[in-house]
């Protein structure tokens, strides 16, 4: 839950950019397409038809396209860094290659971990048995958070809303195990099915911390009974799109007031945090029901519930009867995933999660080159000229708001490659003696380190990303746009392809991020990161409006069977890619002014090369499983409609490759959806 306010691209993988002579391949592959398809009628099935057809799933994924082929591409990168680490036994223990080493060579020492079995977390398991009350069962809830371990509730630094230089603690819903509260409340075959699933795999696991198979299914029931009660007065995924719902701050009095029933300085006291401050209470309701529920729980019940937190924390890093049964779940059934990922590749990404900036510092140095940063730069800065001459051309924002938005997008500080300084883990315990235990350092240094920040000036250096992640994120509350390094390679961006290549992929998503400054979340903050109403009335009611379009729209679109897209959930999203596809059009017409390219390659103009680009960084095929998941829980819509919504919004697209009114895609004007236009 760290960042809410956030915005990202949201690739979800961790990928690298090496900038290899092998990875160069073709810019655009026609080999990919499938020319048989109108481009008018479906652009996605055009551009990347014989590529899904030619790739199926393989057995450990559930989603398999581009970011992953990335992934797997990085994932070796990775992988020599971190074997030639765990080589390196004598150099000093807080180094940063000697922790990398420790931790990756204790993750894949698996027969040590087949026989070590539940040894480690004994302790863990032996504080929760000696629980007596329930003032110990606030106190173990706390010394848990201690490690980001989070039952019941979140606790994280964020930034305040109404003083963005400043972090305040924010406490916030969670304690549940499914990935989402409406999967405990809808009534749909698919959620029922979820729910009995949920309550076997949780039964499963206490059957494997030693429960009789009575015991343990009395306790999965426990577990779903106190998850219901959470689920029900957690607040929906769209609800949380709105800034000023989870805005809501007090002292720790008030709070005190609000849920009598909850020890809170005790609690803050146990975490290291005698004075937090000012509070913001994402979801007062939430903690409302906390306040009951933890009198009115029995011990013993709760003591049942931070058993199952603990395990379903932890059952990755131990012996093999837990990853089997944690991935039986949570990756077999939930998204269709066939096959467990090979050990080497978990451990890594552990590996490279735990001591994410440790790992990304050797990253940047052995793959990613400095001409990618300062090229990256060069197209951010052309975006935002493309972007200022849209916002003056505007017909329907008034001159007060648009002198306020130039002025927000001439403030965005913008992040490319890696931070300039970067985190000290000296202060992490890591050896080769356990596993989870060095994840569980690993995250009691960043539960530490992040609570440190309250009521601390905001350091606005500090990346919220590693350079090894693929993705990019726009931050409301520091008016920020941040490009990793290992975004910054094929097919997003591709040093030796032509403008039209990298305008369309890395350009547009350029223009994405900064577009989130701008949507329906990202608007509501001023150029300094506050959330402040700077837009006139009257131009809130026409973005409205007009962002109205887009919600109907997904709304309409069934991306499988009967289930549709979420177009309020997937709103930000939605509007970013219109607007960064916009944008990176109108830098591409400035790029080609300066620098002619070639008229046509493979058959294809400039601007059907721009459009080719866009489509072909989505490619992938999906399992239904996860397909399902996402259109539940993902604020991101589905590829082929991140591929041909924001086309069928653009007449450029229509131009460019001669849509006819019969065909598929074509919107009449009065369907359009124009923001930025």
């Amino acid at each position: 839950m760290k960042y809410l306010t956030m915005c990202l691209v949201c690739f979800l993988l961790a990928t690298g950019c090496s900038q290899k002579t092998n990875f160069q391949k073709k810019a655009l592959d026609p080999a990919n397409m499938d020319l048989s398809v109108r481009p008018g009628d479906d652009f996605y099935q055009f551009a990347n038809g014989t590529w899904m057809k030619n790739n199926p799933i393989p057995d450990e994924f559930s989603r398999y396209g581009a970011f992953e082929e990335l992934r797997e591409m990085n994932l070796n990168d990775l992988h020599t860094i971190m074997k030639e680490a765990a080589n390196k036994t004598d150099l000093p223990t807080d180094s940063n290659i000697r922790k990398i080493g420790d931790f990756y060579a204790t993750g894949m020492a698996e027969a040590k971990i087949e026989t070590e079995g539940l040894t480690s977390l004994k302790p863990e398991f032996e504080i929760i048995s000696q629980i007596k009350s329930i003032e110990d069962v606030q106190r173990i809830i706390a010394y848990f958070h201690k490690y980001n371990i989070s039952p019941l509730f979140n606790f994280f630094p964020e930034q305040d809303f109404k003083n963005s230089d400043m972090y305040i603690g924010w406490l916030y819903q969670g304690g549940l195990g499914l990935p989402d509260r409406d999967y405990y409340t809808d009534k749909s075959s698919r959620s029922e099915e979820i729910r009995a699933e949920y309550i076997k795999h949780v039964q499963r696991m206490f059957e494997l911390l030693g429960d009789s198979p009575d015991i343990a299914a009395q306790n999965a029931q426990t577990v779903m009974d106190i998850e219901i009660r959470l689920a029900k007065v957690s607040m929906t995924l769209v609800k949380q799109r709105n800034p000023k719902a989870i805005y809501n701050p007090m002292s720790l009095p008030n709070l005190q007031r609000l849920t009598p029933n909850y020890n809170w300085v005790g609690y803050f006291k146990s975490i290291g945090l005698d004075n937090p401050g000012t509070l913001n209470i994402g979801q007062p309701k939430f903690f409302k029901e906390i306040n009951k529920m933890i009198t009115q729980i029995s011990v013993d019940k709760w003591k049942t519930y931070l058993r199952w937190n603990l395990i379903n924390e932890t059952a990755g890093y131990l012996n093999s009867d837990f990853v089997d049964a944690n991935f039986n779940f949570y990756g077999k059934f939930l998204t269709g995933a066939k096959e467990l990922r090979p050990r080497w590749k978990r451990v890594l990404e552990t590996t490279s999660h735990s001591l994410g900036e440790a790992v990304g510092q050797i990253y940047v140095e052995t793959y990613f080159p400095p001409e990618a940063r300062e090229q990256a730069l060069d197209l951010v800065m052309n975006l935002k000229d493309a972007y200022a001459e849209r916002i003056k051309k505007l017909d329907w924002m008034s001159a007060e708001t648009k002198q306020k938005a130039l002025e927000k997008l001439n403030s965005f500080t913008v992040k490319i490659g890696y931070p300039d300084k970067w985190i000290n883990y000296s202060s992490i315990e890591i050896d080769r003696k356990s596993y989870v235990i060095n994840v569980l350092n690993a995250r009691s240094f960043k539960f530490n380190r992040d609570k440190n920040k309250i009521g601390k000036p905001v350091d606005k250096a500090e990346w919220l990303m590693t350079p090894q992640t693929v993705n990019a994120y726009y931050n409301p509350a520091s008016n920020e746009i941040v490009f990793p390094a290992a975004i910054l390679q094929s097919p997003f961006f591709n040093f030796k392809a032509d403008d039209p290549v990298n305008y369309g992929a890395i350009g547009a998503f350029i223009g994405h991020e900064m577009t989130h400054g701008f949507d329906d979340q990202g608007r509501q903050y001023d150029k300094d990161g506050n959330l402040n109403d700077w837009w006139m009335k009257e131009d809130e009611i026409k973005f409205n409006k007009r962002v109205k379009i887009l919600i109907e729209q997904a709304d309409d679109y069934a991306a499988i069977d009967t289930f549709k897209i979420n177009g309020k959930l997937t709103l930000g999203e939605n509007i970013a890619d219109l607007g960064g596809l916009t944008i990176a059009y109108d830098a591409l017409q400035m790029a080609m002014k300066k620098n002619p390219p070639d008229k046509v390659i493979d058959g294809f103009t400039p601007e059907q090369r721009f459009f080719l680009s866009w489509a072909q960084v989505w490619r992938s095929n999906i399992r239904r499983e996860n397909l399902l998941l996402r259109l539940k829980t993902d604020v991101h819509s589905p590829a082929k409609y991140r591929t041909n919504a924001p086309l069928s919004n653009l007449p450029i697209f229509f131009t460019a490759f001669n849509v006819h009114k019969s065909d598929k895609m074509y919107r009449p004007e009065d369907q359009i959806a124009k923001i930025w236009a």
